[in-house]
């Protein structure tokens, strides 16, 4: 929908005779919605900003719900609409504290849960600009958990525990507390795993056991052997779902993690002193398949980032040879 069909439908529904408020309204947030979905470009992001917007607007004190769902949808568009500074995150912020009261008052459990879900999500971001704090988006995930049980939505269950995992890592902690979030966030993972499954839901599964290797592959403790072998078997768990065919990017994301691990592991545990010269040259290889995926699709950072791993082995093995 081009912007001046766009403000002619919009002008159509606001002008329509037999259209109450009430649906006027209703009609603004469902076209902010349609744009949202499954926007092509940022332009596409903002009218659907401009639409929830305009719902807002309209809704004065009359229309509480449809005023804090109008809230909501600016909250979500914002979220997603690119931006190097945190601008947009704050008005996110806003908009989701202020919809997020007369959403418990009004609305169902479930848009309760993924307004505090998405709440999480935004002030996770806001960390790394010193205008959130992390333990403040951790309750907003547990929060939404007490409707997104595993049962009922598994989904939205997993990727929940899967950020509190991440939102764990960077507690801001002393360095000799590191093994502490570590734990909590392996804690979170496995707590998640008991019940995603692999057969019920595979790409949940993937990204799960993906998340749980990293933290076993940097989890600071006096076994770093033993942390890297329980890091290579969740990758390969993750890779019985992820392939070069149906998801490349998170396969080859996952091998380069896998890659990493297996460089650090003596190629004979019992015998360490041994050398890894195998692993090493099976790193490589995975390296190299990552980074030819990671140059295919213009994922121009992981390639360099792969390229400069690939360089450091084969100098290491140079060197001794």
């Amino acid at each position: 929908m081009t912007p001046s069909i766009r403000d002619s439908v919009v002008k159509a529904a606001i002008a329509s005779e037999s259209a109450t408020t009430e649906e006027k309204i209703q009609m603004l947030i469902e076209m902010g919605l349609g744009f949202e979905k499954q926007p092509q470009t940022t332009k596409e992001l903002r009218n659907a900003l401009s639409l929830y917007y305009r719902a807002y607007s309209m809704c004065g004190e009359e229309y509480p719900l449809l005023k804090a769902k109008a809230q909501v949808g600016m909250a979500r568009t914002l979220q997603r609409i690119p931006d190097v500074g945190a601008q947009l995150l704050l008005q996110a912020k806003v908009s989701y504290e202020e919809a997020l009261p007369i959403l418990q008052q009004l609305a169902s459990p479930t848009e309760v849960a993924e307004a505090q879900m998405n709440l999480g999500l935004v002030l996770q971001s806001l960390v790394p600009f010193n205008l959130a704090r992390i333990v403040d988006s951790i309750n907003a995930y547990h929060q939404a958990l007490r409707v997104f049980t595993w049962q009922d939505y598994p989904q939205e269950y997993a990727v929940l525990y899967n950020n509190i995992a991440i939102a764990y890592l960077s507690l801001p902690l002393a360095s000799e507390r590191e093994y502490l979030r570590q734990g909590l966030a392996i804690q979170s993972l496995k707590v998640a795993l008991k019940h995603i499954q692999l057969i019920d839901h595979p790409r949940e599964y993937a990204m799960l056991q993906h998340n749980l290797g990293n933290a076993w592959q940097y989890f600071v403790s006096s076994h770093p052997l033993e942390n890297n072998l329980r890091a290579i078997a969740a990758y390969d768990e993750a890779l019985k779902v992820r392939n070069p065919k149906d998801t490349p990017l998170e396969y080859a994301n996952t091998i380069s993690h896998k890659a990493n691990a297996l460089s650090k592991l003596p190629d004979n545990p019992q015998q360490p002193q041994a050398g890894n010269l195998h692993n090493l040259l099976q790193s490589r290889a995975y390296y190299q398949e990552a980074w030819e995926i990671f140059s295919q699709h213009q994922q121009l950072k992981q390639a360099q980032l792969v390229a400069q791993a690939i360089q450091k082995i084969v100098t290491y093995i140079t060197k001794h040879d």
